[in-house]
């Protein structure tokens, strides 16, 4: 009888492994891996994806393709993953606002916290607060007190309602007790020429959009958004540091995967992801372009999205801000 019920479980366990479905959790995947990005080529998103797919698809030995879905602020290709295969083939370089802005501003096709699952951390970089030329301010106590002097008539550029730059710009308006009025662009580069035209006074910025026009004397650099100076900026204080003690607004990147890619598959990319991150080449190649690496563990990037999901829904109600 014993024996019986052995043979049974043994041919219960071979045809699990047998059924449909089975292979999904082959790794490396069988076919080309997709890492989806949610901007368009050429950004920071792009060009870290971009790095780092290289280096993952030698390290596994199959190819990762980086796959440019724009539109929305990021949030059609955060659908799309949402809703594709959970076979362990395709990842999303997820960005902040997509994953924990804009789910507090409109409502989505899709739950990040229930059809995506975190798979690691991936990049970080702070704002620069940077202002045109015209605008007669070098310090950011300046600036604060050119905006109460003015309250209203000082602008700031944003990459859109909702973005990281907007965000920014709302956490110092509050911090500061100060009234800047925003000015969503569909971008990093129609922002950036306002800017330099003196169309808007000032521009929560990318330091890779912002530093070659602040190197060439065109702008000026007030403060980065980071807690601690980027290694790659040392010479511009914090906002911290300026007067507004654990002031902090990171743009950030993560790995996840559709919600319901099966838990050895996210534990193998964590693994796979994590050592590139650390590979130093790829942290020296990113560092250039103005980017931390933020490897985690799967719960720790979990937790810090609920984190970052709250820090950010509060600010939200609190400054009543809309999608616009």
């Amino acid at each position: 009888m014993q024996r019986r019920h052995l043979l049974a479980t043994a041919l219960s366990a071979a045809a699990a492994l047998a059924a449909p479905g089975a292979g999904a959790q082959d790794f490396p995947p069988k076919k080309p891996v997709t890492l989806v990005v949610g901007f368009a080529p050429g950004g920071a998103a792009d060009a870290a994806a971009r790095l780092i797919a290289r280096k993952l698809g030698e390290n596994i030995g199959q190819t990762v393709v980086v796959d440019n879905r724009g539109g929305a602020g990021g949030n059609i290709a955060h659908q799309y993953v949402a809703h594709a295969t959970a076979d362990g083939s395709v990842l999303l370089f997820g960005s902040i606002g997509p994953l924990t802005i804009a789910p507090h501003l409109m409502k989505l096709p899709y739950d990040p916290f229930k059809d995506l699952a975190p798979v690691s951390g991936g990049v970080n970089f702070p704002n620069v607060l940077v202002v045109h030329k015209g605008l007669g301010v070098t310090t950011l106590a300046q600036f604060v007190d050119l905006s109460k002097k003015r309250p209203g008539s000082v602008e700031f550029a944003s990459t859109g309602a909702g973005s990281a730059s907007h965000l920014a710009g709302e956490l110092f308006n509050q911090r500061a007790g100060i009234d800047m009025t925003h000015v969503p662009y569909k971008g990093g580069a129609p922002a950036l020429q306002d800017l330099l035209g003196e169309r808007v006074a000032s521009y929560f910025s990318a330091p890779p959009t912002a530093m070659p026009q602040v190197e060439a004397g065109k702008l000026v650099p007030l403060a980065t958004t980071g807690l601690a100076r980027p290694a790659y900026l040392p010479s511009i204080p914090t906002v911290a540091e300026a007067g507004y003690p654990g002031f902090e607004a990171l743009n950030w990147y993560a790995f996840v995967a559709p919600g319901k890619t099966p838990a050895p598959l996210l534990d193998r990319w964590n693994a796979e992801i994590v050592k590139v991150l650390g590979d130093p080449g790829v942290k020296d190649a990113l560092n250039k372009h103005g980017l931390t690496p933020q490897p985690t563990t799967r719960p720790e990037l979990a937790a810090f999205m609920r984190a970052e999901s709250d820090k950010w829904g509060k600010l939200v109600r609190e400054r009543k801000i809309t999608a616009e």
